[in-house]
Formats: structure tokens, sequence, C-alpha cells
């Protein structure tokens, strides 16, 4: 993974949000409504759900909106049906990508997101044929600025905390774990720092380089697909 940052790809994110902002919190809710439906309302006992709300509080969403996704999961009125989907394909030059939704409605997210791939040069693919390109790890991001001890302290206790890895940058500090370690390492760590980004993610074992025009069209394709209501999260091996 060193030095293949996933911190540039979640500035741009958060860059954009303030536009995107209902839009966003419409699918953290989905999240947690899935998680809470699944594993019950209990953030104790049910750490998807944990992860979920946690996800929703570090993009600033209220906590009613919180709430109300988890009562709608755990009450008795009726409500959605949504259902996990994963998707799988190749982006222009043959960039492995794998799109992960939640959907009432398969055969619209299908078609939508079969749309994405090939108005951008893509290939939607069978299931399987690119997901063993992928690992799902623990991802830990520290601003730089919110850490009053120095680099050699901090991967001290990151390492000992359980991490697998730490790369550091001019701005960030990024932590990875497995996905056993992940809320033992949150955990110590948000003890003594303020944590940007923890969460869950797919990482690529390889990477793919593509030609500059390509890479413009593998770009299109992502925004396009993040920007479809069922799609939660993209995850691609573009160098």
């Amino acid at each position: 993974m060193a030095g293949h940052s996933k911190w540039h790809n979640i500035k741009h994110k958060k860059g954009a949000k303030d536009a995107k902002r209902g839009k966003i919190f419409m699918k953290l809710a989905k999240e947690i409504y899935v998680a809470a439906k699944q594993g019950g309302s209990d953030m104790e006992t049910n750490s998807a759900l944990r992860l979920a709300v946690d996800k929703a509080k570090s993009n600033n969403m209220p906590n009613d909106n919180i709430d109300r996704a988890i009562n709608k999961a755990t009450g008795n009125v009726e409500g959605e049906n949504y259902e996990e989907m994963v998707y799988e394909g190749y982006g222009p030059g043959g960039v492995a990508v794998m799109v992960e939704a939640l959907t009432d409605n398969r055969n619209r997210t299908a078609s939508e997101v079969r749309h994405a791939f090939s108005k951008n040069n893509g290939n939607l693919g069978e299931n399987g044929c690119v997901s063993f390109m992928f690992h799902r790890k623990g991802y830990i991001v520290i601003k730089r600025e919110d850490l009053d001890v120095d680099e050699e302290t901090f991967m001290l206790e990151a390492i000992e905390a359980g991490c697998e890895e730490v790369e550091a940058s001019d701005e960030v500090f990024e932590v990875y774990t497995t996905v056993e370690d992940f809320e033992e390492v949150r955990n110590v760590l948000k003890e003594s720092y303020v944590l940007e980004v923890a969460e869950l993610s797919m990482f690529p074992d390889t990477y793919t380089s593509i030609e500059e025009n390509q890479q413009e069209d593998m770009n299109k394709m992502v925004d396009m697909l993040e920007d479809l209501d069922d799609v939660q999260e993209v995850y691609h091996n573009m160098q």
C-alpha cells in the first residue's frame, strides 16, 4: 500500500460534499438503517451500526437523522427493504472496479451502474472478476496538526495498539489494520487523538497505470457512479 495514499481521494470527496450534502446524508441513513435492521439498535453489540453512526457523525450528519434511521429500522412501522449488492467490472485501460450498493430495486441499480460503465469506456463484469484483487482493511487518518507528540512516538503507539502499517505525509498519518484489529486500534487511538477518518475499506493488492485520457474517463465514471443514489462506495486500482 505504501505510496498509494487514499487520503488524496478522501480530500477530493470532502471538498465536494457541501454541494451534495443531502444526497450524502441519504446514503449514510441507508447504511445506518441496514446495520440496525440486521443487528439491532444496541451499538455496544452491533459493531456495524457503531461504525455507520461514527461515519455519519464524521460527516456532520445531525443526530435527529441518525436516530430516525435507527428507529425506522427497529420500529414496527413499514419501511424500506434494502439489499446489499456488489458490482464488479473494468474501467478504461483495464482498471479493476468494485461498486458497493444498497438498493430496494436491484434491476434499476444494475441498469444505472451498467450505464455508468459503458458510457465511460468501461465494462461491467461477472461477480468475482475483480474482487480477488481487493482486500478489506481498517483505515484511520489523523491530521498532523492534531498531534501533540512527535512522529516516532505516534508510530510506536499505533504499532503497539496493533496496526499493520503507518504511512506519514506532510498532512496526515494513515493507519492500516486488519479487519479483526480495527476496533481495538481505533479505540486506543481515539483516547488520545482526533480521528479524521475511521472506517473499513477495500484496498487493491496491485495498481494499474493508464494513459491520461483514460484517467479522465475513469474519473468521470467514478463521479457518475458515486452520484447514483443507490451506490455507497466505489473502489478501484487506478495508479
